[in-house]
């Protein structure tokens, strides 16, 4: 068994590097493991490192050291795989996906995760690419596109950061965008606000979507809201942040499709897949073929969902 840290020096605002390569020594030093450290590069090269090595054949355990964007390249890497599992050493900002887990903090120190029991997940399939919490379109999904944006202020968090992004958009941007939308067989058109895919229940720094969510049941959890006006979307965004959408039931329906196409009428679609963000005319999304294998402390599996062991 291989242990890679993948490291991504740019996620947060701090480097971590340091940090996590004495971790990842001191676990050497302490199991007699095989450790390597790898510094990601650019955009990708965390996907194209563990890829490469999956090539080569061997059994690993892959630590994403970043933020939901390194866990994302991970995870595309690795699903499917029989040989690869993963876990995430949280570095970034926002670290939605560990969220959906009980004891986060114990992500943290790979003393706790290296020999810790793994359990399976789902990924959301969006045209070829993974996600492994949430898929957005629409107004969701450009508030991500901005965020980094906001998030080089030293003062902000990544909540603080998405929600200075929310006002931005709020402000200098429409709410409505003409879709033609597929639930499965069931087609429309009309104008919508968001449409959220959910595998995981977090996104946006701790925004809840869809509380129902499970990553390991087998159904995606999919929302779609209709075009709000600004002042029913400021009585909006507080409930929904909170998972209470089904207070709006003239605006927001949820459903659990086999598939769920989306459409650009009038303009390309802006889409989040975790946090990395996309473009395209026509979006289909469903259950993505491979699941990812995913370990961490014992903890973490024994309460509190998404996980339902």
């Amino acid at each position: 068994m291989e242990h890679i840290f993948i490291i991504t020096p740019a996620a947060g605002k701090t480097d971590c590097t340091s940090r996590i390569l004495a971790m990842a020594k001191d676990l050497r030093a302490r199991h007699g493991l095989t450790v390597s450290c790898i510094l990601t590069k650019r955009p990708g090269h965390a996907a194209e490192t563990c890829r490469g090595l999956l090539r080569q054949g061997g059994d690993y355990r892959f630590y994403a050291c970043g933020g939901d964007g390194t866990v994302n390249e991970v995870a595309s890497a690795i699903a499917g795989a029989e040989n690869a599992a993963m876990t995430n050493i949280p570095t970034g900002t926002g670290n939605d996906f560990l969220k959906n887990f009980a004891c986060q903090d114990r992500f943290a120190d790979a003393e706790a995760l290296w020999d810790g029991p793994q359990t399976a997940l789902d990924t959301i399939d969006c045209n070829g690419r993974l996600a492994l919490t949430v898929a957005c379109c629409g107004f969701d999904a450009q508030i991500a596109a901005d965020v980094h944006t906001y998030g080089r202020l030293p003062l902000l968090s990544h909540r603080g950061s998405y929600i200075a992004s929310l006002g931005a958009n709020f402000l200098l941007r429409g709410l409505g965008h003409r879709w033609a939308v597929t639930v499965d067989e069931e087609r429309a058109e009309g104008d919508y606000t968001l449409a959220a895919v959910c595998n995981g229940r977090f996104y946006g720094g701790g925004f809840l979507p869809m509380p129902e969510a499970r990553m390991d049941d087998g159904v995606l959890n999919a929302l779609l809201v209709r075009k709000v006006s600004r002042l029913e979307f400021l009585r909006f965004v507080g409930p929904y942040s909170k998972g209470e959408y089904r207070r709006f039931p003239h605006a927001a329906r949820a459903y659990t499709p086999k598939e769920l196409v989306i459409e650009g009428l009038e303009e390309d679609l802006t889409l989040c897949l975790d946090g990395e963000i996309l473009s395209a005319r026509r979006a289909v999304l469903r259950l993505g073929a491979g699941k990812v294998q995913v370990f961490g402390p014992a903890e973490a599996f024994q309460q509190g969902p998404p996980v339902n062991l």
